[in-house]
């Protein structure tokens, strides 16, 4: 049985940097130092019960291919969800970067081929229904990745 062939270049199935997501303790709080300071609004706010996190998607920029650049403020709302044990152990900053796509199962399989650990066997669901997987950080570069497919 012959191994693979390697991939021979980079991966091209990512549109654009999505949205950065950051682990708070207050929820209400960031979005007020991010409305003040920068003139960021809410577009889309929920709770994500499988994720254990209050969230709010406050929009940067629109892009080219019709997306956005967001940033993502997420509040555990229990002790044990991810982004609890994040603040728990770093405190609060940057938890995760985004990268959309328009196919996150393809794009999640074009990455693996690479080397890259999918975390997600299967595509879940994120904000606003879009369809999610995370790439583990330790083949990233020590940096938690996201791959988003939006649900518009």
């Amino acid at each position: 049985m012959s191994a693979a062939p390697s991939p021979t270049g980079p991966f091209s199935g990512l549109t654009r940097l999505d949205h950065v997501g950051i682990a708070c303790r207050d929820l209400d709080a960031s979005i007020e130092f991010y409305r003040t300071t920068y003139g960021f609004e809410v577009e889309h706010e929920e709770v994500n019960e499988e994720q254990g996190v209050r969230e709010a998607m406050l929009r940067i920029n629109g892009t080219d291919d019709g997306g956005a650049t967001f940033l993502q403020l997420l509040e555990p709302t229990r002790e044990d969800s991810p982004v609890a044990k994040f603040l728990a152990r770093n405190g609060e900053g940057v938890h995760h970067i985004a990268f959309g796509t328009s196919d996150v199962a393809a794009s999640a399989a074009g990455v693996g081929e690479r080397g890259v650990r999918v975390l997600d066997p299967e595509p879940r669901t994120g904000t606003a229904g879009s369809q999610i997987v995370f790439l583990h950080p330790k083949d990233c570069g020590g940096v938690l990745t996201e791959l988003v497919q939006s649900a518009h």
